[in-house]
């Protein structure tokens, strides 16, 4: 990654108070960069979510700016600019086979039949459900479901992937499982990611950086680099860096949390 390369997303002194007149962020920076994968960390009410409806293009900013590749709107066509999101929950269409759910954003933009199938496989091929193409969601578990949001997110092939607790619902250790799954499309892909996550360890294991949030109103109160190297695996999380990483952190949220306790 250039050093001088132009930040994928560029936030400048965004905010946000809702119609209930929750004040959902204060201004609020953030630049990430090509390649990056920043995890946004915090405790409930932060703004996590709020932040990361900003940068998909679904909301608004009361002020501030936003800026996509350098551009002041959110670019969602062309090659090196489309973004893809990846919610809590699967919003699977439960009537219809995993291949239509894939194909879903392909169809509404119109993509040929073919050209779509094509992508779709390759999609599923990635997330090691090839296999499962005409099953229907209720046949798979909740991380294959999972998996198949994913798919149906990389079909669009994105450069920039938005991830809202992805894996929140799921047990420990397919939570791992698909943490794994997700560094290896990320390098494979050459992606830039921002999740969301309420965990430590998760956001330890994933992430080049980590922008810890504090409450009432959202705002930033750290951004801690995670300077390890990929591959990262069960070495990586039993080793005494992945612990010193999880100890700074829970002292930034146990800030977090004192600071959303505290009148704003």
């Amino acid at each position: 990654m250039e050093a001088d390369a132009t930040p994928v997303v560029e936030i400048v002194g965004a905010t946000k108070t809702y119609a209930t007149g929750t004040r959902a962020l204060a201004p609020v920076d953030l630049a990430v960069s090509p390649g990056e994968f920043v995890t946004l960390l915090g405790p409930s009410g932060c703004g996590k979510t709020t932040l990361l409806n900003l940068i998909a293009g679904l909301i608004a900013p009361d002020a501030g700016t936003l800026a996509w590749w350098g551009d002041g709107f959110a670019a969602t066509g062309g090659p090196g600019r489309r973004l893809a999101t990846v919610f809590q929950a699967p919003t699977l269409m439960p009537w219809a086979r995993i291949a239509v759910n894939v194909r879903l954003p392909l169809d509404l933009a119109h993509v040929p039949r073919v050209d779509a199938d094509r992508a779709v496989a390759a999609a599923l091929a990635l997330v090691g459900l090839s296999e499962s193409a005409r099953h229907f969601p209720r046949e798979l578990s909740g991380g294959m479901q999972m998996r198949v949001s994913i798919a149906r997110a990389l079909v669009t092939t994105p450069d920039l992937l938005l991830m809202d607790e992805p894996f929140g619902a799921l047990d420990e250790f397919t939570r791992q499982r698909l943490d794994d799954e997700l560094l290896s499309l990320w390098a494979t892909r050459k992606l830039t990611v921002i999740f969301v996550t309420h965990s430590i360890v998760e956001a330890v294991f994933l992430s080049t950086r980590v922008a810890v949030m504090a409450a009432r109103p959202g705002r930033m109160l750290a951004d801690v680099a995670i300077d390890e190297p990929y591959p990262r695996g069960d070495g990586f999380r039993l080793s005494t860096a992945f612990a010193g990483y999880c100890q700074r952190l829970s002292e930034h949220v146990a800030r977090a949390g004192a600071a959303a306790d505290s009148p704003a």
